[in-house]
């Protein structure tokens, strides 16, 4: 139980802190030290005494009930994700250590469904390590390769932060999606080793992991800069895998009848990049039109 309620007094620390008097309806008053809500002030908010909550925060109290859980939430302004992961955390229940694979194996059905579509498509585990990945999608990005991983190209790698155009609002959803996805499952070598490896050679990594922000990644769009086809803008479907650890085949996909469709199109015909670099193309209208739908 010692990382876990480590865990959760980071967590409550993290979130506390980004708590405004302000907005949790107190006067302001005299220098605060550090910025957000002081323990004293969660505590008198949350109905519970200041002597209670040092204790959650420090990790010495290990069976907070949920009405305690529910009313710190409430002073933190949890959303309902929020609220899942600080349940988590402060889950009072042994978790039964169990020894993770380094790499998983997707199933074949997987596979073959993956390498019949004609969109890019990759499977990724909950780390974001590519475990498998269609042609088409190694021509978006060669860091989608088989034994890539999505986050360390996205902080260390400047050709990949260049084709993301919202790379701010997309390590944001990454890194929350980490924290979702992880829980308190935070003794696993590979979280640990690949966390590790980001907060020593990210800044940015390691401003966004001090937030403890949390969300599930979703279907969505997605903006590229491709280095030869421009500016794409695709539909992102993220399709859990029956039968397995967390894994993902995520599927990118154009609306039909726009010129991301021409483009992809293009990046199919060209075939696959040698090694970390991107194919050479042929540039065409098709490559260079704005996208019709925006």
């Amino acid at each position: 139980m010692r990382e876990t309620t480590n865990a959760l007094g980071a967590y409550l620390r993290a979130r506390r802190e980004l708590v405004t008097p302000q907005q949790a309806g107190i006067p302001d008053v005299g220098v605060r030290r550090v910025p957000g809500l002081r323990r004293e002030e969660v505590a008198m908010l949350a109905g519970i005494s200041a002597d209670y909550y040092l204790r959650l925060e420090r990790g010495r109290n290990r069976n907070p009930s949920v009405q305690v859980l529910e009313s710190i939430a409430r002073v933190l302004h949890l959303n309902e994700e929020h609220f899942a992961h600080l349940l988590t955390l402060a889950c009072e229940a042994p978790r039964r250590r169990r020894r993770r694979p380094r790499k998983q194996t997707p199933p074949p059905g997987a596979l073959k469904l993956m390498d019949s579509l004609v969109q890019p498509a990759f499977i990724e585990d909950r780390y974001f390590d590519i475990l498998a990945s269609n042609s088409l999608a190694r021509a978006l990005s060669p860091g989608l390769a088989v034994g890539g991983n999505q986050l360390r190209d996205l902080f260390l790698d400047p050709a990949e932060q260049a084709l993301h155009p919202q790379w701010e609002a997309v390590t944001e959803c990454f890194i929350a999606n980490l924290r979702q996805a992880v829980g308190n499952d935070v003794d696993d070598p590979r979280f640990i080793e690949l966390t590790g490896e980001l907060s020593l050679a990210s800044p940015r990594f390691r401003q966004l992991w001090g937030r403890h922000e949390v969300r599930g990644q979703q279907g969505a769009p997605v903006r590229l800069n491709h280095p030869q086809v421009g500016e794409l803008s695709l539909n992102r479907e993220r399709l859990r895998i029956d039968g397995t650890d967390g894994l993902m085949l995520v599927v990118y996909h154009p609306n039909a009848g726009t010129s991301n469709a021409d483009k992809l199109a293009l990046l199919a015909s060209v075939g696959l990049p040698t090694s970390n670099s991107y194919p050479q193309l042929q540039r065409t209208g098709a490559a260079t039109d704005n996208d019709a739908s925006r």
